[in-house]
């Protein structure tokens, strides 16, 4: 019994149980250039998309497409290298999925990241953001339609996203690292276009320290799912509208692969100290 979705929830994760037993007790989602966390999980196991019932299949560059369960900081981890973007063409509710099945799996956090793009004048490149807030300007959001009560409430409160508790620990762990991190909001926008500079003042304006194509909808999902959500923003490119240059992607993701050692470092500690 149960709704559709419920019904495809539980469908991949009977697949994801029969071969490995592992219950995570954390999901992580790597995005653009930060997939190498995975290569730090020890016992592991990975597992395609494609052999995951119900799973979107990532065809963005740099991305895995696997799901690797095993050990990180010493808890269990089920990692999603490789994640769905709305521009895409999938569903809000395709591209979110695997957050509910990590959710039905056992994870109580989830620790999300992505590439961004910087409009702080005050933040440079490669520096980390730890999101502390967002604003949805995707145009969707994954709980539109029929609400089933079994995976979350129909109007979930979002006065706390992001967990405070978990924006101290990462906070605390880039200190002691001495890694350059910052807190602030991220702005989600549908893509796959980058902003005019018209677009960028505009998103300054209204709050936004980083915009990006991601996060957002499994954050809303992570929390209508009641999991505590960690996210932190590579900044792969600056995006001050009187100072705008080209992007360039390949730019964008050797940025990223040069920065995912900080976050990792961040990733882990957190995760220890759960």
């Amino acid at each position: 019994m149960g709704s559709e979705l419920a019904g495809k929830v539980r469908a991949a994760a009977n697949v994801i149980r029969n071969t490995c037993h592992l219950k995570p007790d954390v999901a992580i989602i790597l995005g653009t250039g930060l997939g190498k966390l995975a290569e730090d999980i020890t016992d592991s196991t990975a597992i395609d998309y494609e052999d995951i019932p119900e799973f979107p299949h990532s065809a963005v560059e740099s991305h895995a497409g696997q799901l690797v369960l095993g050990k990180l900081g010493g808890k269990n981890v089920a990692a999603l290298s490789g994640r769905f973007h709305y521009y895409e063409g999938w569903s809000m509710r395709q591209l979110t999925l695997p957050v509910r099945v990590m959710r039905a799996l056992g994870a109580k956090v989830l620790i999300v990241s992505g590439a961004s793009g910087g409009m702080n004048p005050q933040h440079d490149l490669g520096d980390i953001l730890i999101i502390e807030d967002h604003i949805n300007l995707m145009g969707d959001n994954p709980l539109i339609g029929p609400n089933d009560d079994a995976l979350g409430p129909r109007f979930p409160d979002m006065c706390e996203p992001y967990d405070r508790k978990l924006i101290a620990l990462a906070r605390e762990a880039a200190l002691e690292m001495k890694v350059r991190a910052h807190t602030g909001v991220y702005v989600g926008v549908a893509g796959p276009n980058l902003e005019t500079r018209a677009e960028y003042r505009f998103l300054r304006m209204i709050g936004a320290d980083v915009v990006g194509m991601s996060v957002v909808p499994e954050v809303i999902t992570a929390v209508h799912a009641g999991l505590r959500v960690l996210g932190m923003a590579v900044i792969t490119d600056i995006c001050l509208p009187d100072a705008l240059e080209p992007a360039d992607i390949n730019r964008i993701i050797e940025v990223a692969n040069t920065a995912e050692p900080k976050l990792t470092r961040i990733a882990e500690q957190v995760i220890s100290k759960l």
